[in-house]
This record gives structure tokens, sequence and C-alpha cells, in this order.
């Protein structure tokens, strides 16, 4: 069973991913949540080791890594997401885009040479 202060604190550091995440995007948002996830890992790991396994630190261990996954998993798909858009393709040429070479000789219109 898992404490009310590791998932409030699990739940606080979602809202503020969400949040985030509408400001500076998934990706900065999914960094910020996992920084703090293994910060709150860490934290967890080394109270087991001071209280010994008898303790709940080890469920919290648990769904702490339970929680990071699952936004590396949002992260990696949003990542994903982003690049498998298709680009964009000029419609009279499909493949090449359309270029003009630098120098072939253009004339000036209104100007004799």
């Amino acid at each position: 069973m898992i404490s009310d202060e590791v998932m409030d604190a699990i739940a606080h550091i979602e809202l503020h991913r969400q949040e985030m995440e509408k400001e500076a995007g998934a990706a900065a948002a999914c960094n910020e949540a996992l920084r703090k996830l293994h910060e709150l890992l860490e934290r967890e790991r080394q109270a087991l080791q001071l209280h010994g396994p008898g303790a709940r630190h080890a469920e919290h261990i648990e769904a702490l890594s339970a929680e990071i996954e699952r936004v590396k998993r949002r992260a990696g798909a949003g990542a994903k997401a982003k690049h498998a858009r298709p680009q964009p393709q000029n419609p009279v040429r499909p493949g090449k885009p359309h270029e003009i070479p630098r120098h072939k000789h253009r004339r000036t219109t209104g100007r004799s040479r």
C-alpha cells in the first residue's frame, strides 16, 4: 500500500507536467517530470536502506518506477509523433523541391546592357 504522501507527490508532478506541456511542449514537460520522479525515487531508495524492508518504501519504489516508465513512454510517443509527419511536397514536381540555379544568366528587365 502506497502512502498518501507519495501518491500526492506523484499526482502533483503529473499535474505540473500537464500544465508545463501546454506552455513549453511535451518533451520539456516530460523531462522535468522525470527529473522530479527520479529525485523522489532516490529518496525512497535511501529511506529503504535506512529503515529496512519492513517499511512501505519498497512499494513506493515500485510505484515510482511504474510512473517513470509511463512518463518515458509518453515522452517517446511525443517524439515519434513529431517526426512522423510527412514532409510537404511540390504538387507540380513531386520529389525534389524546386531549386533555381543561382547564376543562370538572368536578364534584367528595363535596363539595357
